[in-house]
Order: C-alpha cells, then structure tokens, then sequence
C-alpha cells in the first residue's frame, strides 16, 4: 500500500518537538502560525538572495552583510536554480520516484533556496538566519539531496551547506547518489510515529523552551513569553 503520508522536513520537525502543535496547524488547522519579526527577516534575506544571484538585483543595504558569500556561491560554475521546488513520491513497491512539488501524490516535498549543477557534480544550499550554527540540523540537506538526486540521475555527488548569514557558519555536508534511498529511509521510524497518531487520535503535547511562542493558547504547557532583560 502506498503511504498516505505527507510530509516535509519542517511540517516533521513540528511533530517531533510537539505532537499538539501538529494536530493544531497541519491536522485541524483551526491555528495559524503568524509570522513574527524573525520570520519576516527570514524572508527579506532569502528574497534578496534569490534576487541577487538570480537577476544581478542589487541587495539592500541592511542586508549587506550577506554579499560575500552570495558572491561566493555565483563564483561556482554550473547552471543556478534559486527557490527551486522538489518533490519526491513512493510507490506501491516502495520506491522513491521524482515528482512536482505539488503533486496530488507527494510523499515529501522542500525547496532548495540554491542549486547548482555542473555536469556530476552540484552544490546545494540552505540559508539560515538565525544568529549561529548551534543547533544545525543535517537531516534537512540529507533529504534535500536525494529529491536533487531523483530529478538530476546524471548528478552523482553533492556538496551540501547549511549557510548561517549572520554568524557566517557553513554546516557542510557531502552526500552521494549510492546513498540516496538510505538518506530517505532513515525517516521512517519517525513517520511511522506520526502514522500511528493520526490513526489513534492521540496528540501529546510536549513541553519545551519554545512553548511561549506557540500559537497554541489552549495547551497547559503554553505560557507567555517573557521579555529578555
């Protein structure tokens, strides 16, 4: 039976740090999750990286600050995807197949603020705007990886980064196409943990250092934030 799991690596990160929050914003979706100052930002400097590299548009000047590495990545030969959108389908034998990212049948789908291919060989990218690399996550490039995999099979090997802006950190990882399944399969205990909620019903709410931020108002663990002195 194909699975019937969809999912991506922040929907999953969601669920792993808090089985209610899941509940609240993918299952009922009866909560949004407002952007806040952070997000915004976030935003801002993607789009101005996505313009630079892209279309030569100058970045604004607050965001100067992130013109040497962009200059850095633009130096790299090879065609240059921005914002590209991937996807990945398993079938009814289990395999992963590439798709659209919005295809009715997607098992994962994530895009890749860059990436560029240069005959066997690509480099993948992942902006970070936080203010340091101490709690980097691989997992995200790993899957990453193997959609760029599944939709470029001339591509054999990846240089993958997780690029901290502000604190100019490169989280670097290398990844092969003999690996590309493994890289997916790892998921499945954890998708197995969210298939078995969805059946059950049951979402645990879990305490965190976030809870003060979540939109989650109704949880016992949900308090407000309190101010930085």
């Amino acid at each position: 039976m194909v699975s019937k799991i969809t999912w991506s690596y922040s929907s999953l990160k969601t669920f792993q740090q808090c089985p209610k929050k899941y509940y609240h914003l993918k299952i009922a979706k009866d909560i949004e999750q407002e952007d806040t100052v952070h997000t915004i930002y976030g935003k801002e400097v993607h789009k101005a990286a996505e313009d630079y590299i892209k279309h030569g548009t100058p970045v604004p000047e607050k965001y100067s600050y992130i013109v040497e590495t962009l200059d850095a990545l633009k130096a790299i030969p090879g065609d240059k995807y921005c914002e590209i959108e991937l996807g990945i389908k398993k079938t009814s034998e289990g395999r992963y197949v590439s798709c659209e990212f919005n295809d009715p049948k997607y098992w994962w789908h994530g895009i890749a603020d860059l990436l560029i291919v240069n005959g066997d060989e690509a480099y993948l990218v992942d902006y970070k705007t936080s203010k340091n690399a101490k709690y980097a996550d691989t997992k995200q490039l790993d899957y990453m990886a193997s959609a760029v995999f599944l939709k470029f099979p001339d591509v054999l090997t990846i240089k993958s980064a997780l690029i901290f802006v502000v604190s100019k950190e490169f989280v670097k990882k290398e990844h092969s196409s003999f690996h590309k399944t493994a890289y997916l399969s790892s998921v499945e205990p954890d998708l197995k943990r969210l298939e078995m909620a969805i059946q059950s019903g049951i979402w645990n709410p879990v305490s965190g250092p976030l809870c003060g931020w979540c939109p989650v108002k109704s949880c016992v663990h949900n308090k407000e934030k309190q101010s930085w002195k």
